[in-house]
């Protein structure tokens, strides 16, 4: 089974952290939240979910994860400009790994300087910073393009969870 990392702040898009990650939990692989700081509370915008930080970014070694899930919401933006969640991405990104992105999840992919010539989808009002980092916009409920998943909003997360255990599945099976 595969090691999956969901990077995650406050005020994340309740349901679009706790579906993918129930599911892939369900699907029996593990997960590991990796927050700022190892223990802190993360409450959801909505306050329908709340997780605890289980490791500090710092402290988070991409080679030990077979994929990484950015929920949206306000998340990602206080996620986005720490440089040990850029270099994570970047990392997971270099090696092929799959990264599952929805709703405001590329805002760090967009800061990691990852999008160049990549095609994805995201809460449509961001399309503009997309295409100013060099990627290419398309407004579907998810799009895969090669290990980068994407998806506008919670209602798109049935085709968000199906292609990320897609890709967690094909991850888990190349490790073991």
């Amino acid at each position: 089974m595969a090691k999956i990392a969901f990077l995650l702040g406050p005020q994340f898009e309740d349901s679009e952290m706790q579906k993918p990650y129930d599911a892939i939990r369900e699907a029996g692989h593990e997960t590991v939240i990796i927050g700022l700081k190892a223990g802190e509370r993360l409450e959801g915008k909505n306050k329908q979910a709340s997780y605890t930080a289980e490791r500090a970014i710092q402290d988070a070694d991409p080679n030990e994860f077979d994929a990484v899930v950015i929920p949206g919401g306000s998340s990602p933006e206080q996620l986005r400009l720490n440089p040990h969640i850029q270099s994570f991405v970047q990392a997971m990104d270099k090696q092929g790994k799959p990264i599952s992105a929805i709703c405001h999840g590329p805002q760090i992919l967009i800061s990691a300087g990852l999008l160049k010539g990549r095609k994805l989808t995201c809460y449509p009002p961001l399309q503009d910073d997309v295409r100013n980092a060099g990627g290419t916009f398309e407004d579907k409920e998810v799009i895969v393009d090669r290990n980068l998943i994407t998806s506008r909003t919670p209602k798109d997360e049935p085709a968000f969870i199906r292609e990320t255990l897609k890709a967690v599945q094909s991850a888990g099976t190349v490790k073991a």
